[in-house]
């Protein structure tokens, strides 16, 4: 299937590393132009797949000024928009009991501002090209997960911002959407795992409880289906959480 993503130019947060940089990658395979905001310097990798037809802004949206440089950047060189993955962020374990509302406001404002910033800076380009907003959350957001009421409490906004966005941003026929992995295989998940005595072990324990295989999501099953929702062929869905994730979140985890 043609996505009609050949030279949609697209801004993805996080976009060289795991969910994506699976992402960018796949926006090159569609013909696409990926706008890498990330400061790993595998974004520049990443650009090489395109022949240099996109562009790496290695920084981190710490505040609302990266946000609009970034945007600034992206007009500069490319003079359109069409397209949002808002996907940068980390589980940072500030959790109730082991937080402080110091550190809770800190984790809730890395994983939740720059998502409103990118999309704030951006809408009067996305007018234009009537585009489209993909969100990244988390099915901790659904489920929860114990001692990370930051990054939860961020992923849950993440989510009812896509349902407010779609509302506010329907006159322009501009769609807004959410993608929610589960269990899927990153170098953050990876570093996590390792935290274990036998990752070997608690790998094969995790990947036990997702029904569908019995494996984990792959980076690039999570990519698919968000290219599918920056495409015109998905043109009449807005305000949906889409979940990508083997069962993992709804079905019975005894099958």
């Amino acid at each position: 299937m043609d996505l009609l993503l050949k030279d949609k130019v697209i801004l993805i947060s996080g976009g060289a590393k795991g969910i994506g940089a699976a992402i960018s990658k796949g926006l090159i395979e569609e013909g696409g132009i990926p706008v890498i905001i990330d400061p790993s310097p595998e974004g520049e990798e990443i650009l090489m797949l395109a022949n240099g037809k996109g562009l790496h802004i290695p920084i981190r949206l710490e505040q609302p000024e990266d946000a609009k440089k970034a945007v600034e950047l992206t007009i500069e060189k490319f003079g359109s928009i069409q397209g949002i993955v808002n996907n940068a962020g980390a589980n940072d374990g500030v959790g109730l009991e082991n937080g402080s509302p110091e550190a809770f406001a800190k984790s809730v404002s890395k994983n939740l501002q720059h998502y409103y910033d990118l999309v704030h800076f951006s809408v009067p380009f996305l007018k234009k090209s009537k585009g489209s907003i993909v969100n990244i959350s988390s099915k901790t957001a659904i489920t929860g997960q114990g001692g990370t009421s930051g990054y939860v409490a961020a992923k849950g906004a993440q989510l009812a911002l896509t349902r407010e966005w779609a509302v506010e941003l329907l006159p322009y026929q501009i769609r807004v959407n959410a993608v929610i992995p589960a269990e899927v295989m990153t170098p953050l998940y990876e570093k996590w795992l390792s935290s274990f005595p036998d990752p070997d072990k608690k790998l094969q324990e995790i990947s036990n409880r997702i029904p569908l295989g019995k494996r984990m999501t792959t980076p690039e099953e999570i990519a698919s289906t968000v290219l599918f929702l920056l495409s015109e062929k998905s043109a009449h869905t807005t305000g949906q959480h889409i979940y990508v994730d083997g069962g993992y979140t709804h079905l019975d985890r005894a099958l």
